[in-house]
Formats: structure tokens, C-alpha cells, sequence
């Protein structure tokens, strides 16, 4: 990627709260970021892509609808960005949208993120690149995650380290040097965190973890938690979303406890569930990268304090976010789709078979044109 353009990065991940957004230059000596801004998701936008997780009525119009109103709010944060840094439009090479997933089935042969990249290109006047994940899923591959090769660009040391993105989903990149690049989903982050609070606070999300701090994780629905999912003993490459791990798979586990749940406050089962996000993550680095000596963390998690404190614990290492190496938590995402378009435009394979599961390298993506 030799040529230096401006990019635009584009993130809506599974935990639906919000798109963020980054400009940058890419492909001089070292990557730059000029803007970053992010927006809320509008409240009737999200219940509408949580509800396209699972089959309903008239679910094609539905879907196509919330896609434009995705789109909506993913100009509005492009025109942030052009505003911040004193861009013009006509300066920016591409946007790279990832689009909102609420269909996850390798295993099936197909992922679904909701996106309307014509439409996006008609309202911002740039080129748009989209559809990353399909071509790997027809490769054979998971199609995620997706940002272990940017990781392992930015993110590369001399000693090995872990990238964490704590979003609805978490995923690691492990890095090592002289050893090939590893990456996987180990389980939910935030997904099941927020749909507790929501159901049991109001709130959409448990602020810095103080719900959760207000109770006591249980040791017997933790490992009942851990023991009982098969996908989670499943070896990379291996990638997970609300198809498996929703509310009805959360009840029904407590379900089978439910007597001995009576005994437990609504915030016992919250800090059980952070510690579960925490325990998922360390138990996946401790067997397949046992020597790491760092995990840098990114993603909406980062400013949960207690589920960074059950990192450190379950991990015994230091865990910090990524901000403290030069690139802010909230932006790593964004930041990784702007470096794929970047890729697609030289036409250079980024997704990694190793990682994925594909029969092989593939340019990953689809244009656009403004």
C-alpha cells in the first residue's frame, strides 16, 4: 500500500451503540489520524437492527429501511470528519463501511451486514467500499475477524502481545515474532452485559461497570456458564455474534439453575457475566498464546474500569488500552476498515487464511464508485 491517500473508516459493531468514524492517511511512513468522531445510535434504529437478529414479519423491507437510516447516520459522521480536519470531499480516496451485522453463519456459507453503500456514495460525493466479509465466507473462511492483519501492521513488537477488541463480541489477535498471526472471537463482551442492565435497569449499557460492582460474581453460574457452551472449547478459526450468544441462550442457562438463582440479586448475575467476558478471553490466550507479555484492549469496553479489573486478574499480565501506544480505544475499528479500503484500492489480499479459515488470501471488498 504505497500510495498516500485520505480514508474514511467507517464502524457499527454489534453491540449497536453508536457509529464511530476516523479519517486517515495512509500509506506514507507511518499511519496518520487526522479526525475522529463518532455518533450515538438513534434509539428506534437500534431496537430495529436488534430485532432483525432473529427471523419476523416483513423482515426484507424492514431490513432494507434500517439500512438507509444506518446509512443516515453514518454521513453524518463523515461530514463530522470532513468538518474537524478541513477536508474537502473531493480529497478523500474512499470510505470503507463495514456495515451493521445481524446475520452470522459461516457455517452456512453466508454473513449478512446491513449497509447501503450506493446510497452512501450518492450522499457524501467520495467512493465507498464495502462488503468485506463475503468474499472470505466464499472462500470458506469465517469472514472474521477481520483486523488481525491491521493489528498485526500497527500493533507488531518484539516481544508477544495480544490485541483485545471488547465490543458486543470479543476478539484477539495474538502476536508474536517469527510466528504466523493468530485471531479469533472467544466470546461476548459487551453483548450480554448490556442486555442484562437493559433488562433490569433501563439503562442500555452498565456504566464503567457500577452496576455489576454492586453485586458479587457467582463462581457456580460462571463455570456452569463455561462449561456448558461447546462452541466456546472449539479450536481457531472460529467467529460467534447474536446467532449464539442472545438473551434466549443466556435464560436458558439460568434456566437450569433456576432455583438456586432465587438466592441471587439481578446484579449478581451482571457481575457474573462480566466476570464470564473476562474468563472467556484469558482461558483463549492461556492456551493458545501462553507466553504473551502484554494485552492492549480496544473497543466500547475499555471504559468499563471493572471489566478491565477482571481482565487483569483472570490474565495476570498487564492489560491496557491501546490509546497508551498512540491509537485511541474508541477509533481501532474505524481505523481498521479505512486501512482495508486502502487494501481493496491496491488490490492487495488482507484477509489472512490463517485467521479465517480460507482457502486462501482474497481482496476483500466491494466498490462503490461517488
Amino acid at each position: 500500500m504505497s500510495t498516500p491517500r485520505l480514508l474514511i473508516g467507517l464502524m457499527s459493531g454489534t453491540s449497536t451503540d453508536g457509529v464511530d468514524g476516523v479519517l486517515v492517511r495512509l500509506g506514507g511512513a507511518q499511519p496518520e489520524l487526522l479526525a475522529q468522531a463518532d455518533l450515538p445510535m438513534p434509539a428506534d434504529l437500534r431496537q430495529a437492527l436488534l430485532a432483525l437478529n432473529t427471523s419476523g414479519p416483513d423482515e426484507l423491507e424492514r431490513a432494507a429501511l434500517a439500512a438507509q437510516a444506518l446509512v443516515g447516520v453514518y454521513a453524518d459522521v463523515v461530514q463530522a470528519l470532513l468538518k474537524q480536519a478541513g477536508v474537502a470531499a473531493a480529497d478523500v480516496a474512499a470510505i470503507g463501511a463495514h456495515g451493521q451485522t445481524v446475520r452470522h453463519r459461516p457455517d452456512l456459507g453466508f454473513t449478512i451486514q446491513l449497509n447501503a453503500p450506493a446510497l452512501l456514495a450518492e450522499r457524501c460525493g467520495i467512493d465507498v467500499v464495502a462488503d468485506f466479509r463475503s468474499r472470505d465466507v466464499a472462500a470458506g473462511g469465517q469472514g472474521a475477524p477481520l483486523v488481525p492483519a491491521f493489528h498485526a501492521a500497527i500493533f507488531a513488537s518484539d516481544t508477544p502481545r495480544a490485541i483485545l477488541n471488547l465490543g458486543g463480541i470479543a476478539n484477539v489477535t495474538l502476536l508474536a515474532p517469527g510466528r504466523p498471526i493468530v485471531g479469533f472471537d472467544t466470546g461476548p463482551a459487551n453483548m450480554l452485559l448490556d442486555d442484562w442492565c437493559q433488562r433490569h435497569t433501563g439503562q442500555p449499557y452498565d456504566n464503567d461497570g457500577a452496576y455489576a460492582a454492586s453485586g458479587k460474581a457467582d463462581d457456580n453460574i460462571l463455570n456452569y456458564l463455561l462449561s456448558s457452551e461447546p462452541w466456546l472449547k472449539l479450536p481457531p478459526p472460529k467467529s460467534t455474534g447474536r446467532d449464539l450468544f442472545n438473551r434466549t441462550w443466556l435464560d436458558q442457562r439460568l434456566a437450569a439453575w433456576a432455583g438456586y438463582c432465587r438466592a441471587l440479586q439481578p446484579q449478581d448475575i451482571q457481575a457474573t457475566l462480566q466476570r464470564f467476558t473476562a474468563r472467556t478471553v484469558a482461558d483463549a490466550i492461556t492456551a493458545y498464546a501462553p507466553d504473551t507479555r502484554e494485552v492492549l484492549v480496544c473497543g466500547g469496553g475499555v471504559r468499563n474500569s471493572g471489566l478491565m479489573r477482571d481482565l487483569r486478574d483472570c490474565l495476570q499480565r498487564p492489560v491496557r488500552p491501546t490509546d497508551e501506544v498512540g491509537v485511541p480505544a474508541q477509533a481501532v475499528e474505524a481505523f481498521a476498515f479505512a486501512w482495508l479500503a486502502q487494501a481493496f484500492l491496491d488490490r492487495v489480499p488482507a484477509g489472512l487464511p490463517e485467521v479465517t479459515g480460507a482457502r486462501g488470501p482474497r481482496v476483500l471488498g466491494a466498490l462503490y464508485p461517488a
